[in-house]
């Protein structure tokens, strides 16, 4: 049976690429019937945020990946916090030192330092030459007399080559001669990820490793551990990386300011920051990031949408099919279409998707995801505002691409005296054309015999009135809307009058006018 796990560090927040390796390992386990194993890597006690653990397990119930064994779950191989299982690590270093595969070394650092200098100089490849290596008490103890303190490291090979047979990468061959001695354990008892990751691995039954191409590199010290333990060595893969937004390197959630630059990733930063704005949300500078996956539940994402994006990062089904289903996902995936090639984070596709998804929801599903927001507003006190609510989501449509977009037609909403104007708007359609004041004025005063009061009616009155004043709807039309919303843009006019009810416009055109008279022309 196929084990495939994810293992992060509580050293940040659920970084989108991180959510893309952890995708493709839960697809591949979904989809053998195998299982998906969640680990906790806080073997870096100096760089674990404590505050950082739950939101990952947050997100990732949030998008639907599961876990079959791991925290909060529970399983036949817990713990599943690397801290918690030392003893098992330092067993095996023990194992190790004990076989002759590492080695107890007492060089200090800056000795170190000084044959790697001394390396550079000389222009050749830094290998160390074991000067400190302790193979024996006796040497040892000579040694910890001239106060040193050991390491453990791996006594890597010299000769020879070490072969991966990687599922993505195909063949590669690594010289060992190129190997460092890697340190295992530190002078204070402690392992590092390398063992620790292999043993682990071990213990947990792995049997495919799936991750990120930067851990290719590490590969080869880890076969040459898991074989002197006597492991069996599991399925490797290694996937290319997420690159930032229009360009190469590996996206960084330290790189906020640089991809800002990039007008697609700006504009969704700018929408999610207008979201958070309008809702009043205190948000956390380090999660409110589009390179953080918190960042997507905050502003109304649907979380299929964002895995349907994240699986065609590095994975194409036949080159033209874009739209998955969950299910179809599981049931077509293979490692076999995952290309070598890094692919680009492009925050316009993956709003994309979302906007397409969301506008297919019916709408009390619509209405179940925007209403959290609606009630952070203070818009909702009741079934009344649950209607209210409704109606402005189905007359917004497709409007509404994220479930923090009800929040732009606040409009709706607010009390007829704490409507503001955009002043360019109120400008440009109320106190620049000619009339327009005048033409609001004699509409309001047919407002009370307008009935039934629904959009249709409403249409066929404002026609009728404009054919009776000799003018085109378009001379009213415009001013009728910033004079009731406050703004130049929104959804269906009609619509949005019969929302509001005929007490509400008439008060707003009231308003309105009251306020060109004020204004300083």
């Amino acid at each position: 049976m196929i084990r495939t796990r994810f293992a992060p560090s509580p050293t940040g927040y659920l970084h989108i690429g991180g959510v893309r390796t952890a995708l493709f390992n839960w697809l591949l386990a979904r989809q053998s019937g195998g299982s998906f194993i969640l680990r906790i890597d806080d073997t870096d006690a100096q760089r674990n945020v404590n505050e950082a653990l739950q939101p990952i397990l947050d997100g990732f119930r949030w998008l639907g990946i599961d876990w079959d064994e791991g925290p909060e779950v529970g399983g036949p191989h817990a713990p599943y916090y690397q801290s918690q299982r030392a003893d098992l690590h330092g067993a095996a270093a023990d194992r190790l030192l004990a076989s002759g595969h590492a080695y107890r070394d007492y060089a200090r650092p800056e000795e170190l330092q000084e044959l790697r200098q001394q390396a550079e100089r000389d222009k050749v490849a830094f290998v160390y030459d074991r000067r400190w290596m302790a193979e024996s008490d006796e040497a040892a103890r000579r040694f910890e007399a001239e106060g040193r303190v050991a390491v453990v490291r791996l006594k890597m090979p010299r000769e020879g080559e070490c072969v991966i047979h990687d599922l993505v990468r195909g063949e590669v061959r690594v010289e060992w001669a190129s190997e460092q001695d890697h340190v295992i354990r530190r002078a204070d008892g402690s392992c590092l990820y390398h063992l620790a990751s292999v043993v682990d691995d071990h213990e947990l039954q792995i049997t495919h490793v799936v991750r990120a191409e930067e851990h290719l590199p590490n590969t080869p010290r880890q076969v040459f551990i898991l074989e002197s333990l006597g492991y069996a060595r599991p399925i490797y893969a290694h996937l290319p990386y997420v690159a930032e937004p229009g360009g190469t390197a590996k996206l960084s959630k330290r790189k906020l300011k640089q991809y800002l630059k990039n007008p697609d990733f700006a504009a969704l930063m700018r929408h999610g920051e207008a979201i958070a704005e309008r809702a009043s949300m205190t948000v956390d500078a380090e999660t409110f990031n589009p390179v953080i996956v918190d960042f997507y539940r905050e502003i109304g994402f649907l979380p299929d949408a964002i895995l349907n994006y994240l699986l065609l990062l590095g994975w194409s089904l036949d080159g033209e099919r874009e739209r998955f289903e969950v299910d179809e996902m599981v049931r077509l995936f293979t490692l076999d279409r995952v290309t070598r090639s890094p692919a680009s984070f492009d925050p316009q596709k993956l709003m994309a998707f979302q906007a397409e998804r969301m506008a297919g929801l019916p709408i009390d599903s619509k209405l179940e995801l925007v209403l959290p927001f609606a009630r952070l507003a203070g818009w909702v006190s009741g079934p009344e505002g649950e209607e209210r609510v409704r109606k402005v989501t189905v007359a917004a449509g497709e409007r509404i691409r994220v479930a923090g977009d009800i929040l732009d037609f606040g409009f709706c909403f607010v009390d007829d005296a704490a409507l503001t104007y955009d002043a360019k708007a109120f400008e440009k359609r109320i106190l620049k054309p000619a009339g327009a004041v005048d033409l609001l004025e004699r509409f309001a005063g047919r407002i009370e015999a307008i009935t039934p009061w629904d959009a249709a009616t409403i249409e066929r009155e404002l026609k009728s009135f404009c054919e009776q004043a000799g003018i085109g709807i378009g001379e009213i039309i415009h001013a009728l809307r910033v004079a009731v919303t406050g703004t130049a843009v929104g959804f269906g006019m009609f619509e949005t009058l019969e929302i509001l009810g005929p007490e509400a416009v008439r008060a707003r055109i009231g308003q309105a006018i009251r306020h060109a008279g004020k204004v300083d022309r």
